[in-house]
């Protein structure tokens, strides 16, 4: 799976993004997807993931102003993200995963990232 991730940019808190990330491949629609993202200095974290079936999970940080959502017909995963902070400055990263129970976990397949800056 090739994965492509736009819709990153700069903007003011409280502002919003959506973040799009097109997939190739012909198991989009049976695969988990997941975005992901690392500000300088930290480790690269899960923001939310989403099954193949539409069911989410979000981290704590996120839930709320954040929304996971695909369009299997477009082969795509959006982001919406919503009252952003300073602290959501980072590159975003989408990723086509598994999920084992309720847990998602992300395989070897990533995008190039896009980045989100959020000034105060």
């Amino acid at each position: 799976v090739q994965l492509a991730e736009s819709g990153g940019g700069l903007v003011q808190a409280g502002g919003s993004l959506r973040l799009s990330c097109a997939a190739s491949g012909t198991f989009f629609s049976i695969t988990a997807m997941g975005w992901y993202r690392q500000a300088p200095g930290k480790q690269r974290e899960l923001v939310a993931a989403i099954t193949s079936g539409g069911s989410t999970n979000y981290a704590d940080s996120v839930k709320g102003r954040f929304t996971i959502s695909r369009d299997n017909a477009k082969n795509t995963v959006y982001l919406q993200m919503n009252s952003l902070k300073p602290e959501d400055t980072a590159v975003y990263y989408c990723n086509a995963g598994y999920y084992r129970g309720s847990m998602y976990y992300p395989a070897n397949s990533w995008g190039q990232g896009t980045q989100v800056t959020v000034s105060s």
